[in-house]
């Protein structure tokens, strides 16, 4: 593809987005960037969240991971469904009882000042290093086919990313959000959707044989229940699907700001159930792609370095039409961009709410004044992220910063269950160091478990034993009982 077409996509994707953004949020004041002024449907806050859950990294590597764990993904994707469900009739009624903007505004609530601003530098850290990271990657992608082929630096890739993603959420926040993350999630099922057709087409795949050649295939391989030590175990998987759901949709601000937007928790609770249903097939659309784009690669000897590779090579590379390289792009923009604009919203809201703690302050113009000075602070904490990112030129860094956040997320499930319940009261100026502890106890954890465990290896469900450190901990400190 020609870094023009790359660039024209954009821009007419970006019009479309700025289009919606502006007629979303020009009216939205405080409350409606914090939470959307709790108007929104919850059918269409559930069809956005497909595209608010998906980012350019699963996009590009879901599809390239079927080569070496088959379709065992959809073992932990089972386990999302499990724990939205929890999330939906446990966490929601709390959080919309108790009248919140920010979640972490229970911590304060049960513990005090110590618990809740540990909790939310938590969070902080974890979204921020999460949403740079996978913003990141897809700068990476565009300085390949956009800006290296032009002679242009890195540097102005990244503002020109964060620019964009900064404009269209600066003003209307979660209201705008909900309406610009459902015409990402479009763009994103209309591109995977006729990327399967096109491939499947090119491989004289009817309807009945794409399935059956998917079926038949060893990749398509899908859960596993014969060897407890492997990192596919179905037990395995599905809790730390379980957990990890909890953890990173239910006691994270960014995701659960669209869910505190509906009219009332039972809109809410209908949002998340059926979003969860339909994150299922949408992930499982990207594993077929996967197979389908193997079997395409075999037959045309087609041998990426990388798994993460095969589909950009495979899409942009002249092997298909420019259309399909056009929906590559397409989708490559709606899921990172969805990702990253909601990530810099929750982080603007938690950084106003909860540490600056404005809205208690000042009054609305205050509070307006504060959001954007915040808002514009954490699209430049991003954008030097991406950069930092890039100076280490190590990929390691990225699978360094996802380890990191799946800690980070362990001592707030950690903190939210002890407060969930029991009664007790904790003594607030242990708190910062018994998080600390629990990720530091994993971390050693998982160093020796092969070792100590006879050749166990941990996967994703460190995050439970994370939290269970963090669990134990507010117990030690625990004081007295509190009644509610």
């Amino acid at each position: 593809m020609s870094p023009l077409l790359v660039l024209t996509v954009i821009a007419a994707y970006f019009a479309a987005l700025f289009l919606v953004s502006h007629l979303a949020g020009r009216h939205a004041d405080n409350q409606g960037f914090f939470i959307g002024n709790r108007k929104s449907s919850w059918y269409v806050v559930a069809f956005a969240m497909i595209g608010s859950s998906i980012s350019g990294v699963t996009f590009i590597s879901v599809p390239g991971w079927v080569s070496s764990t088959g379709f065992s993904y959809l073992q932990m994707v089972l386990g999302f469904v499990a724990g939205q469900f929890i999330i939906a009739f446990v966490l929601i009624p709390l959080f919309y009882r108790m009248n919140l903007i920010s979640i972490y505004g229970y911590l304060s609530n049960r513990f005090g000042r110590a618990t809740h601003k540990t909790g939310v530098w938590f969070f902080f850290i974890s979204k921020m290093l999460g949403a740079s990271v996978r913003l990141f990657l897809v700068c990476v992608v565009f300085q390949l086919l956009v800006f290296e082929p032009l002679k242009l630096p890195f540097a102005l890739n990244v503002v020109f990313s964060v620019s964009l993603v900064w404009l269209y959420t600066v003003k209307g926040g979660v209201k705008s959000l909900i309406w610009t993350d459902t015409l990402k999630t479009c763009c994103l099922i209309v591109s995977v959707v006729l990327c399967i057709c096109y491939i499947s087409s090119a491989l004289g795949f009817g309807f009945a044989d794409m399935l059956a050649a998917i079926g038949n295939h060893e990749y398509s391989e899908t859960f596993f229940f014969d060897d407890f030590n492997d990192r596919r175990f179905f037990f395995k998987q599905f809790l730390a699907g379980v957990f990890t759901s909890i953890a990173t949709t239910g006691l994270d601000q960014d995701m659960m700001q669209r869910n505190l937007s509906c009219k009332n928790f039972r809109e809410a609770q209908k949002n998340m159930m059926t979003s969860s249903i339909l994150q299922f097939f949408v992930i499982s659309m990207f594993l077929m792609l996967g197979v389908l784009l193997y079997i395409f690669a075999d037959r045309n000897g087609v041998h990426p370095e990388k798994s993460d590779e095969l589909f950009p090579m495979i899409a942009t590379q002249g092997y298909f039409p420019v259309i399909v390289g056009v929906l590559f792009v397409l989708g490559v923009i709606s899921s990172a961009y969805s990702a990253a604009g909601s990530a810099l919203t929750s982080l603007t809201t938690s950084f106003t709410v909860d540490i600056l703690e404005s809205t208690q302050k000042k009054d609305d113009a205050g509070v307006l004044k504060t959001r954007k000075r915040v808002h514009a602070g954490m699209a430049a904490t991003m954008g030097a992220a991406i950069i930092l990112f890039n100076l280490l030129n190590n990929t390691n860094v990225v699978d360094a910063v996802y380890i990191l956040a799946s800690y980070t997320y362990g001592p707030i499930l950690g903190m939210f269950a002890f407060g969930i319940f029991t009664k007790k009261q904790v003594r607030g100026r242990y708190i910062p160091l018994v998080a600390l502890v629990a990720p530091v106890l994993c971390f050693v954890l998982q160093k020796n478990s092969a070792a100590w465990f006879n050749g166990y290896k941990f996967s994703y469900e460190l995050l439970i034993f994370n939290a269970l450190f963090t669990f134990i901990g507010f117990y030690i400190v625990a004081w007295k009982k509190r009644r509610f």
